[in-house]
């Protein structure tokens, strides 16, 4: 990576897969004192008022480690693009704190990034994997469905970190195929994928023996081809 003093921004969720906006470099890491939760509620993405999705932020604490990629801002229009996706309209603030890279030829630097605490507007709290899996699974907003939201996060980690536990988000990502395969519902049509007829849904949850191996591997991989018709949600 080339020295810049350009602004960088730490991804943690949506960002690190859909960030929308023309950035420069990018580099692959974590920050520390820092977990991420999905006690953020959200009407204007992936959800709508009166039903708000669940979406990623992160809590102070004080052995947390979170795990997600930092990417340079090219110019004003990228800030602006951010101060109003996520601050304007995701109730979130901006602080700085440090990036730590996993290359080692580079040195940790600092990164902007934005946490929503309970004195955001949308802010929603703990609650279980099960409660928080019914939510999401019944959330969607103008970006897609609230499934897509935490099921290609769990993805992205586990395919860039593949050493690396989230328990919060990947006991969540369990609990939601649970939600899913109960209920009958289409993951593809979830996923953001065109409406069709029949499509995999997925399974009951996994063993814990297929939950360590899903370290490696996507989990809806290991899940047994079903095709049921989609319901609508």
């Amino acid at each position: 990576m080339t020295e810049t003093t350009s602004l960088w921004v730490f991804g943690y969720g949506s960002l690190v897969w859909k960030p929308g906006f023309q950035h420069g470099q990018t580099a692959i890491g974590y920050v520390e004192g820092l977990s991420r939760r999905f006690w953020q509620g959200n009407e204007t993405h992936r959800g709508v008022p009166g039903a708000p999705g669940r979406v990623a932020t992160l809590v102070d604490e004080k052995e947390g480690i979170t795990h997600g990629i930092a990417m340079e801002l090219k110019g004003q229009e990228a800030l602006d693009y951010l101060n109003n996706r996520e601050m304007t309209l995701g109730g979130y603030e901006s602080r700085i704190t440090t990036f730590h890279p996993t290359e080692k030829e580079m040195n940790p630097f600092p990164v902007l990034v934005f946490i929503a605490t309970p004195k955001s507007k949308h802010w929603l709290g703990y609650a279980s994997s099960k409660v928080l899996a019914k939510q999401v699974v019944n959330a969607s907003g103008p970006s897609g469905h609230n499934v897509e939201y935490v099921i290609k996060l769990a993805q992205w980690l586990r395919k860039t970190f593949p050493e690396v536990e989230d328990d919060h988000l990947y006991n969540l990502e369990k609990e939601i195929y649970v939600e899913i395969s109960i209920n009958n519902l289409c993951l593809t049509m979830l996923m953001g994928s065109s409406e069709t007829e029949s499509c995999e849904v997925s399974a009951p949850a996994p063993t814990a023996a297929a939950h360590v191996e899903a370290k490696t591997t996507s989990y809806s991989s290991t899940l047994p081809t079903k095709c049921l018709r989609c319901v609508k949600v």
